[in-house]
């Protein structure tokens, strides 16, 4: 009988990914997206953090298609999925864009700056899209 060393399984990393840009136009929002979601196969504790113009990724309603895109809010309804719970939109960013959040897709969670800049500190790595 061979005995293997024990290996202890590496920590889990705490990953915040901001998501300052509109959902079409450019692959900004698609890349901090698809990084999210790879971070969280790889069982990281991911945090999704929607700022400036990135809040109009969580408009209800959207349709890529028109512009033969994907649509970023049917990916985005599916963090759950993935183990990604701690979606956030900030308060600020929407207020000064006259969103309600009565407009944003289910299980967004509102957050002020003082939350957004605690995240950032908490976090092992920043990643700010």
């Amino acid at each position: 009988m061979i005995d293997k060393p024990y290996t202890a399984r590496p920590a889990k990393s705490s990953i915040t990914f901001i998501s300052r840009s509109a959902p079409y136009g450019h692959n900004r929002a698609n890349l901090c997206l698809d990084m999210a979601l790879a971070s969280a196969v790889f069982e990281q504790d991911v945090n999704y953090v929607f700022l400036d113009d990135g809040v109009y990724q969580l408009l209800k309603g959207q349709d890529g298609a028109a512009i033969q895109s994907k649509t970023l809010g049917n990916a985005l309804e599916t963090l759950a999925l993935y183990g990604i719970e701690s979606v956030y939109a900030d308060q600020q960013s929407l207020k000064g864009r006259s969103i309600d959040s009565s407009d944003l897709l289910p299980g967004m969670q509102l957050i002020d700056s003082d939350a957004v800049s605690k995240l950032i500190e908490n976090s092992d790595t920043v990643f700010n899209l």
